[in-house]
């Protein structure tokens, strides 16, 4: 994980630009589209980061536990929440063993982390063992089988990018986790990559929507 301590400082550095501040607005969307919030539930948020996720959960009213495997990430997100006076508990913690009790949650969430995980099946095992009975597990994960899936398997880009070590998933693949208590899969994210500023915009997402497929997947697991 010491990449990922590396990549700290500079992480939401991307999320300045107009193409990082519309792929957090889609993938945003999608997510909170598909996963069911309700006032005070409790949300654990695997690979939470810099607490993007964390926080914007907090502030939808739910207590948020993030866990991430990056000592400095986990630093920021603490940070962060607490400029924004949120009450988030941030543990340093594996996904494939989490310091939980059975059924202690009312949701997981997990986004853009899952790529990162080499043992996915163990990971939602573990997932779903914390998750309450009728609870929510929502994953997004980037499209291997798109524009953005493409660009980040190419060689110049992994050269000096954490993308080096991630295992990217297909719609089907996804599909085939526990597909017993799948419910919903969706994709956003249409516009490609090497996008120019001014082709940048929902209406465009929604014209390409309909001719290609969606960078970013985002399903939804009921227990």
């Amino acid at each position: 994980m010491s990449i990922f301590d590396v990549e700290a400082k500079t992480y939401d550095s991307w999320y300045s630009t107009k193409m990082g501040a519309y792929v957090d607005e889609v993938e945003t969307d999608c997510a909170f589209k598909l996963f069911p919030i309700k006032e005070g539930m409790q949300v654990l948020d695997v690979g939470c980061g810099t607490g993007n996720f964390s926080i914007k959960l907090a502030e939808k009213g739910c207590k948020v536990v993030g866990i991430d495997m990056s000592t400095e990430m986990l630093k920021i997100a603490k940070e962060k929440a607490r400029d924004r006076n949120l009450n988030i508990e941030f543990y340093k913690m594996d996904v494939l063993d989490l310091k939980f009790q059975d059924e202690y949650f009312d949701g997981v969430f997990s986004m853009a982390v899952f790529e990162f995980i080499q043992n996915p099946d163990r990971a939602i095992d573990e997932m779903f063992r914390v998750l309450r009975k009728d609870g929510h597990l929502l994953i997004g994960t980037i499209n291997r089988d798109s524009r953005w899936g493409q660009m980040y398997l190419t060689e110049e880009f992994q050269k000096n990018s954490v993308f080096k070590y991630a295992n990217f998933k297909t719609v089907e693949e996804i599909k085939n986790l526990k597909k017993d208590y799948l419910v919903k899969v969706r994709q956003c994210l249409y516009i490609p990559p090497d996008a120019k500023d001014e082709d940048i915009s929902l209406e465009k997402e929604l014209e390409l929507s309909k001719i290609g497929k969606g960078g970013f997947i985002c399903a939804l697991w009921e227990k």
